[in-house]
């Protein structure tokens, strides 16, 4: 059983928390692509952990985790991560984390030139990160990244180090007329964070098809949302990597597997980081109320969330994108104390109504359609049968659902691990 988890929209729509909650049915969990440049936040009985490169299922006792080759992997800040989460009395071994030899690692270098970029960009920036994330995926398709497994083969790498670092002083120095990155300190950033994780290293690709073929269950987390894919998000402002479940067997190390269910997960309302046209996008109070409810600020960079109401073009897009076959709505209960609520079911773009998803470069200049629906004045956190919430609740979910052509099987109706409602 080989199962997919997926952003619809633009990322942070709580696939974490999915993560964590379905987890329980699987004995693997694996991350599939990107870095350290968003987080996953999960609550449960043991706190509030907020995760940047391990796998949501480190959380869940006797589910091994997987850092799959499409990952580009910041060593100290996994060292770190590991740290606090052993400090919080979280179980981490070579037993039930593995770390993909192909993956490539993050190198300081690459959050420098990151940082510098955005700084020459000034007003024009894409709202990187700063995480160093657009520079490693470059390196690693010039062919010019470092691999994890090169960590197991320690002499080979320090001969390969000096001219790897002179190719990039050409950017660093040449192009941007910053100090230039020095061998011994990339070699003792190697040393330290590197070396010690090589008991985890290994062939994810080989240990992953054993599993499947042992009758394994094995959930692929993706980290932002089909927005942001490189190829079918709102280029330029996406991430680096692909994160659509197509991808998600590629970037495990078994391309060899195809899926057998994905499972998209969408808020009951919109929410972006970062840069990009984001038509159904609310301002001033309005935004600031829904903000705050919510709690939107990133969960790996702090910034404060742009927010709106659900946008049914954007997630009809997403759903294609992902071929999710099932959807978890989240934070359901963030709508509750609303009179009505709007719906954007449509963009208009030069006096014409949109109902399908148009090509990125237009989208700034697309206006919103809302449609309004009844809102429900009651607290529904409480809630765990589908009898329990109110009629309006109901009907809400009932209209995203028919709009977006798929089915909703959980609803999210708070922050903990056992707040939801499976349909």
């Amino acid at each position: 059983m080989l199962t997919s988890i997926v952003g619809i929209n633009w990322g942070d729509e709580g696939k974490g928390r999915m993560v964590d909650l379905l987890s329980k049915d699987y004995d693997i969990v694996c991350r599939y692509q990107g870095g350290n440049n968003a987080g996953h936040t999960v609550i449960n009985e043991r706190g509030r952990f907020i995760l940047n490169l391990l796998p949501s299922g480190i959380l869940r006792e006797g589910v091994v985790c997987v850092m799959g080759p499409g990952m580009v992997i910041d060593i100290k800040h996994l060292a770190g991560e590991m740290a606090r989460l052993r400090e919080a009395g979280i179980q981490i071994t070579p037993d039930n984390l593995k770390i993909s030899d192909r993956a490539v690692i993050t190198m300081p270098y690459n959050v420098q030139q990151d940082c510098l970029e955005e700084a020459r960009l000034a007003d024009k920036k894409f709202g990187s990160t700063k995480r160093g994330i657009a520079p490693v995926y470059a390196d690693k398709y010039l062919k010019k990244a470092f691999r994890m497994g090169e960590l197991l083969h320690f002499d080979r790498l320090k001969r390969r180090l000096p001219d790897i670092v002179d190719w990039k002083n050409l950017t660093v120095v040449n192009a941007y007329g910053a100090e230039a990155v020095q061998t011994q300190d990339m070699l003792a950033y190697f040393e330290e964070y590197g070396l010690p994780l090589c008991a985890y290293i290994c062939d994810v690709g080989l240990y992953l098809d054993r599993a499947h073929k042992e009758g394994k269950k094995i959930l692929l987390e993706a980290q932002l949302g089909a927005l942001r894919d490189l190829d079918y998000g709102i280029y330029p402002y996406t991430s680096s990597s692909n994160n659509i479940a197509a991808y998600g067997p590629i970037g495990a190390g078994v391309p060899n597997l195809k899926l057998d269910k994905t499972i998209g997960i969408m808020k009951a309302y919109s929410s972006c980081v970062g840069e990009g046209p984001f038509t159904a996008e609310y301002f001033g109070e309005k935004a600031e109320k829904l903000r705050a409810a919510g709690g939107e600020y990133g969960a790996a960079t702090g910034r404060p969330r742009r927010v709106g109401p659900f946008d049914v073009v954007a997630s009809k897009y997403g759903i294609r994108c992902q071929g999710a076959d099932e959807i978890a709505l989240t934070k359901l209960d963030i709508l509750s104390g609303h009179d009505r609520l709007e719906v954007c079911t449509a963009y208009e773009l030069d006096g014409k109504k949109l109902t399908e998803f148009p090509f990125p470069d237009v989208l700034d200049d697309c206006k919103p359609v809302f449609e309004t629906l009844p809102g429900w004045n009651c607290d529904i956190s409480k809630c765990r049968k589908k009898e329990e919430l109110p009629q309006e609740a109901l009907a809400y979910i009932r209209f995203i659902e028919q709009a977006c052509e798929c089915k909703i099987r959980y609803v999210s109706v708070g922050a903990e691990r056992d707040a939801y409602i499976e349909l």
